[in-house]
């Protein structure tokens, strides 16, 4: 039988990587930013037409928006962090980059915990390095 499972990957730092890693999490950064504009500008036309015809769901419109864009503003905080942290990454060690769905065929009297869990691929600048299974 084959069944699906979540392999880990991991890549190896190396400054290409780094590089990547700066530039996807600037792009997130950026991406975040121009939501946070996007929302602010459609709020207040919003906001202004329902002030005029309902107060009171204004002002409960108004916290949902506000929580929203706190949100976004914790998450574009939280990708400045990493940015700052990608420089201190340690050359040659390894960062968790996710996890890709991969199958594995199971049989009579496979440790079926073993057969699902542990599995997890090392890639450098691109390459596959390694393949490990629990």
């Amino acid at each position: 039988m084959t069944v699906r499972r979540s392999i880990a990957i991991f890549a190896i730092v190396t400054e290409q990587f780094r590089e990547e890693l700066k530039a996807e999490l600037q792009e997130a950064i950026t991406a975040t930013q121009q939501r946070i504009d996007q929302m602010d500008f459609q709020s207040r036309r919003f906001l202004a037409d329902l002030q005029a015809t309902d107060l009171t769901q204004a002002m409960n419109a108004r916290r949902q928006i506000e929580a929203e864009k706190r949100r976004h503003e914790a998450l574009k905080q939280e990708l400045n962090q990493q940015l700052v942290e990608a420089d201190t990454l340690e050359m040659g060690s390894e960062f968790a980059r996710g996890t890709i769905e991969g199958t594995v065929e199971i049989n009579v009297g496979d440790d079926l915990m073993q057969k699902v869990t542990g599995a997890a691929m090392v890639v450098k600048d691109g390459a596959v390095v390694a393949i490990r299974e629990a």
